[in-house]
């Protein structure tokens, strides 16, 4: 199907990154009309013209917010509805990641992951409400991992802040159906992204090793795109998925089936 979100407003969050991108340039091929949101100001302002070139009647603007700031948030969305006249979609997509086994966290590690990952999507929410309240088709989908509902080493922190995630999906959906709101997360698994390209291209591994890191992990025996990601999400946002609410998709190449 073509132009699954036409006349639809949609902001993502976390809109500088793969990720965020990749849902940004697939939505605007699906007709909507875009805002991301991202705190790096250049590497912003290169997803947005990327989604451009890649779509050349793209309607997309960026908008530079720190989600961890309620009332940068709250500037950001009062712009981003003004810019398209309300808001009908929120991709709760943003994120930082925190490397530690969690006896060796700190109290300030914590409090980062935590003004991001959980108080930064919270905040987010809270912002679009009153728009997404007047949409007749209202949706929320918020990009949540695999790890927030399987254990794993050394990314506690991220990993408490995804299943939060999750349960703040449920109890919004059950919060906004009344308005006609549904409420979504997707878990993604191993997704190759330009964050873990540059750290393996540091650590010196080639694309055979990169490859190798999946080969035993996932049922699909590899990485997932972006693009793959950004579908899932699609889908969710649009009315093809209309009696779907409160809904944990995984989208993880059959991980969390092992």
């Amino acid at each position: 199907m073509a132009n699954r979100l036409s006349k639809k407003r949609a902001i993502i969050t976390g809109g500088a990154g793969g990720i965020g991108n990749a849902t940004g340039k697939l939505f605007c091929a699906e007709g909507a009309e875009v805002v991301l949101i991202d705190q790096d100001s250049n590497a912003l302002e290169i997803s947005r013209k990327h989604i451009y070139d890649n779509c050349n009647d793209a309607k997309v603007v960026s908008i530079i917010a720190d989600i961890s700031d309620e009332k940068s948030v709250i500037g950001a969305v009062e712009k981003a509805a003004e810019r398209m006249n309300g808001i009908d979609i929120l991709v709760n997509n943003a994120g930082i990641r925190k490397f530690s086994f969690l006896t060796d966290s700190t109290t300030e590690s914590w409090q980062d992951i935590l003004s991001v990952n959980l108080l930064g999507t919270a905040f987010c929410s809270n912002a679009v409400m009153p728009y997404l309240r007047q949409s007749p088709n209202a949706a929320i989908v918020n990009v949540s991992s695999v790890y927030g509902v399987i254990g794993r080493k050394n990314m506690g922190q991220y990993d408490a802040t995804k299943a939060a995630i999750n349960s703040m999906t449920r109890t919004l959906a059950n919060e906004e159906a009344e308005n006609s709101i549904r409420v979504n997360a997707v878990c993604p698994g191993g997704t190759l992204t330009p964050f873990h390209q540059a750290r393996f291209a540091a650590d010196g591994m080639d694309e055979e090793g990169i490859n190798a890191l999946q080969s035993d992990i996932t049922l699909m025996k590899r990485w997932a795109t972006v693009e793959e990601i950004a579908y899932p999400i699609l889908w969710l946002a649009s009315d093809e998925a209309s009696f779907i609410t409160g809904a944990i998709l995984m989208v993880d190449g059959g991980k969390s089936a092992m």
